[in-house]
């Protein structure tokens, strides 16, 4: 598969990331006080995330290893975003109404780079038994 085809796929699943954890944050409001809705919706999306992009994105096979390093790449969207909604804003004179979408396209690729480093790195040659029946626990194929 081809790096644009895997971008595609990576946005196609940013989209049906956001979507999935709108729905849950609207879902565990109804009972939960809002930020523990929003942490327990941005954990669940995260989960789902990591398992399209493995399955759907980069067709690899999930890992412990991978799953505890993915949170690396909301972290880079983070401070791109962040970063980039400073600098639209304050220095470029952007409306802050339109600043985080701005900021939001640009981090895609960055996070793309983030996210195909982190799936697509090769595992451990010397890995254990123990951690092979983990990632199998988890739910990934033989290899």
């Amino acid at each position: 598969m081809t790096v644009k085809a895997q971008l595609a796929r990576f946005a196609l699943v940013g989209v049906v990331n956001t979507a999935t954890y709108y729905g849950c944050y609207l879902a565990l409001l109804t009972w939960l006080p809002y930020l523990a809705a929003h942490v327990a919706g941005f954990a669940l999306s995260m989960t789902g995330s990591f398992f399209l992009n493995s399955f759907f994105t980069y067709r690899t096979r999930p890992t412990w290893r991978k799953f505890l390093l993915f949170p690396l790449t909301n972290a880079a969207n983070f401070v791109i975003t962040t970063g980039g909604v400073y600098l639209l804003v304050d220095l470029a004179g952007f409306s802050d109404r339109y600043a985080p979408l701005v900021a939001a396209a640009a981090a895609v690729p960055i996070t793309f780079v983030v996210s195909r480093t982190i799936m697509l790195r090769p595992d451990l040659p010397g890995e254990t038994g123990r951690a092979r029946r983990l990632s199998r626990a988890i739910g990934s194929p033989r290899s």
